[in-house]
């Protein structure tokens, strides 16, 4: 007789946990094409927001984590205390996950009230390109590795390497740290800096704020742009569950 192959057996897929008693759904969620209801699995007064799906390694695809996320933000609309849990999460059955919530009760219990009515907002700030052209020939130590002669297009390879040119972007990740960070780190419950994706990103931060406080939050963020939009390009987002402000390993037995 054939065995079934791991790709066809189900498993249960999660998302995020909540404190609640009673069972919730939250609609329908479709990764790799295929459509499942969420539901909740309990332990005490805490729950997991979960799918079955089969049991597999699922892509982080653009359509795959934006549907990952939606559910956390279903979520979100109806709870004021989330626990996100990353994308891909998935293990072999619900005894599983109900071992993996009273492992980690402990944990949840103890954050539950620290998030409740909190969000994480997200801040990355670029530099524009005729800003960034401006400061590097303001300054003379750049002069050195630059040659002239190359096609404008090479500009950022001619300047992104060197201890030189490494001191002139973290001077100027230091400036915007300090007239931008410092200035919205008050407003929030707590922040994070994360380390730049590309050399012309000034700031990469996450923000853990108070729901009563985004409006204010916003604002901050709005004059600090008026002030800064002929320099950078602020790329601004949320609410998001606070993926940056938590740190659980989930592990019960291997999950795939």
């Amino acid at each position: 007789m054939k065995q079934k192959s791991m790709s066809e057996e189900t498993g249960i897929y999660i998302f995020c946990s909540i404190p609640a008693t009673e069972a919730h759904t939250f609609g329908s969620v479709t990764i790799d094409h295929q459509e499942r209801a969420t539901f909740t699995i309990h332990y005490r007064d805490a729950a997991i927001v979960a799918a079955a799906f089969p049991l597999k390694i699922y892509h982080p695809t653009k359509e795959n984590v934006t549907a990952h996320q939606q559910v956390i933000s279903k979520v979100m609309n109806e709870h004021d205390s989330v626990i996100p849990i990353s994308f891909g999460n998935v293990f072999h059955s619900q005894q599983d996950v109900e071992m993996l919530l009273e492992n980690l009760y402990p944990q949840f219990a103890s954050l539950f009230p620290q998030l409740k009515g909190k969000i994480e907002v997200g801040l990355k700030v670029i530099g524009k390109p005729d800003w960034l052209k401006q400061k590097v020939n303001q300054d003379s130590s750049l002069q050195q590795v630059r040659n002239p002669r190359s096609a404008s297009a090479d500009f950022y390879k001619q300047i992104a390497h060197g201890e030189t040119a490494q001191k002139f972007f973290l001077k100027l990740q230091h400036d915007c740290k300090k007239e931008l960070y410092q200035h919205l780190e008050p407003i929030a419950e707590a922040s994070r800096l994360n380390p730049p994706i590309v050399e012309t990103m000034l700031l990469n931060a996450s923000f853990l704020i108070d729901r009563e406080k985004e409006a204010a939050f916003d604002e901050r963020v709005n004059d600090l742009y008026e002030k800064w939009k002929h320099k950078a390009d602020f790329k601004y987002s949320g609410p998001w569950a606070a993926y940056n402000f938590i740190n659980i390993q989930l592990k019960v037995e291997e999950n795939v």
